[in-house]
C-alpha cells in the first residue's frame, strides 16, 4: 500500500473522511466568532456586572469648573513695548517695533501671567527676530504672527487659559 492510501484509513479499517474548507468554516470558525463577539457585547452593556453580583461604586465626580460668563467683561493684560531687529539680508537692518495686549480667560490670571513674563517675553523676541519683512506683509502674514505668538505664550503661561493676542501698535522700519 501506498503512503497517500495509508492516510486514508483510519486505525480501525474504516476509510476517515476529510473536512472541506467550507465545512471547517462553517462548523468551527463561525461559532467560535459568534461567540466571542457575543461575549465582548454583554461585557461591554455591563450586562455582565449585573449577572455576577457586582455593585457599581459611585465615586464623588467633581463639579465641572464654573464656565465663563461669555457677557462678563474681558481681562486684558499690556505686555511692555519689543523693539527688535528682523532678519533681512540687505545691508540695510530693518526693525520691528510692537505693542502687544493679551486677552485672559480671568482676571485672576493675572499674577500667574506676570510670574512667568520673562519666559514670554523671551519667548516673542526669539520668534520675532527670525521673522522676514515678507512675513509679515499682508493681512495673511498678520494673523500667522497672530496664532504664532498665541501658541508660544499659551505654552509659556500653561495652565493659564490666554484666548487671544492683540496687536496695539506695529511699526516696520
Amino acid at each position: 500500500m501506498t503512503a497517500h492510501a495509508e492516510d486514508d484509513v483510519s486505525t480501525d479499517g474504516l476509510p476517515r473522511k476529510k473536512f472541506s474548507g467550507k465545512k471547517l468554516v462553517l462548523f468551527v470558525i463561525l461559532p467560535l466568532v459568534l461567540l466571542i463577539g457575543a461575549g465582548a457585547g454583554v461585557y461591554f452593556s455591563g450586562l455582565l456586572d449585573s449577572l455576577l453580583g457586582k455593585k457599581e461604586e459611585h465615586a464623588e465626580v467633581p463639579a465641572e469648573p464654573a464656565q465663563p460668563d461669555p457677557h462678563a467683561a474681558p481681562v486684558f493684560y499690556d505686555l511692555p513695548d519689543m523693539l527688535v531687529n528682523l532678519n533681512s539680508s540687505g545691508k540695510r537692518p530693518a526693525f520691528l517695533k510692537i505693542k502687544i495686549s493679551i486677552q485672559l480667560a480671568k482676571g485672576e490670571d493675572i499674577p500667574a501671567i506676570e510670574h512667568v513674563l520673562p519666559r514670554i517675553i523671551d519667548n516673542f523676541q526669539v520668534y520675532l527676530r527670525e521673522l522676514r519683512l515678507e512675513d509679515l506683509k499682508g493681512s495673511a502674514g498678520m494673523y500667522r504672527l497672530r496664532q504664532e505668538l498665541l501658541m508660544r505664550i499659551t505654552a509659556s503661561a500653561h495652565p493659564v487659559k490666554v484666548k487671544d493676542v492683540l496687536f496695539k501698535e506695529m511699526l516696520v522700519q
